[in-house]
């Protein structure tokens, strides 16, 4: 095993605070979720790095920003947004956050339905 090394490094309150409470319902420690999803992560970018994985590239592409969904769906081959959506789950990879304009224009599009 390993040694454990300690190093310092800043997280959002908001998000401390929500992984506390998760932690807490785990019966575990926000160290013990940091390590396990920090090793996930390395884990699962050694085997695509080694194994030559584009479509797992992609996923990571995506989940960062880097691409759209448009960019996403040609580059996997796929023509649904839900199978990318599924896959993104299956890699563990966070759903990427749309831009503040996109989200405004989705409030608007919303707020402009008839009650």
């Amino acid at each position: 095993m390993a040694a454990n090394v300690n190093f310092t490094a800043s997280v959002d309150r908001d998000l401390l605070q929500r992984a506390k409470v998760i932690a807490a319902k785990l019966d575990t420690s926000v160290n013990a979720l940091l390590n396990a999803e920090l090793r996930y992560l390395v884990e699962t970018f050694e085997v695509a790095e080694v194994a030559g994985h584009q479509n797992y590239w992609t996923l990571l592409d995506f989940s960062l920003g880097r691409i759209d969904d448009h960019a996403a769906l040609n580059a996997l081959g796929i023509d649904n947004a839900e199978e990318l959506f599924l896959l993104m789950a299956q890699a563990r990879l966070p759903m990427p956050r749309l831009s503040e304009a996109m989200t405004q224009g989705m409030v608007e599009g919303l707020n402009a339905l008839p009650s």
